[in-house]
């Protein structure tokens, strides 16, 4: 992990490398269960039997809810301390290049890329590259826009 003692110390890393996420195990209970939240229960996600006829050979995540993770992955990658919160305001960009199969995991890759000061934080975004344990390249890429809020 990478770690800011403060707001000022995070903005000015901007371009820098962050490292690496915790791997993160994506199991058939969490697809099985994000598809049951957003209502997207498709058999190439919930349906073993069928998948492994599939094009995949067997489940994979939505490429939704690898984005999602994206959250768990920052958080492992950074704090900056000093800030009540960390919101998130957007995405820039983002791109599923590989599905991920059920069973493997996933980290990410962080690039902090930009970090301007603003009066109600610093409002910073991050290239994410995610990638699957034991396999080349990667399935997502994204640039996240998130806003840390310091205390007053």
């Amino acid at each position: 992990m990478t770690a800011f003692p403060n707001v000022e110390a995070f903005a000015a890393a901007a371009g820098r490398h962050l490292g690496r996420s915790d791997w993160i195990p994506i199991t058939q209970d969490l697809v099985d269960r994000y598809a049951s939240v957003v209502g997207d229960e498709q058999w190439i996600h919930t349906d073993p039997e069928r998948a492994a006829e599939g094009p995949f050979g067997g489940t994979v995540a939505h490429g939704y809810l690898t984005l999602s993770l994206l959250t768990a992955m920052t958080d492992s990658v950074l704090s900056i301390g000093g800030t009540r919160h960390i919101l998130n305001v957007g995405l820039d960009s983002v791109r599923f290049h590989r599905p991920v199969r059920v069973g493997r995991r996933i980290r990410a890759d962080a690039t902090l890329l930009t970090a301007r000061r603003l009066p109600s934080g610093c409002l910073f975004g991050l290239r994410m590259e995610v990638e699957v344990e034991d396999e080349s390249g990667v399935a997502c890429v994204a640039e996240t826009r998130s806003l840390a809020v310091p205390w007053p």
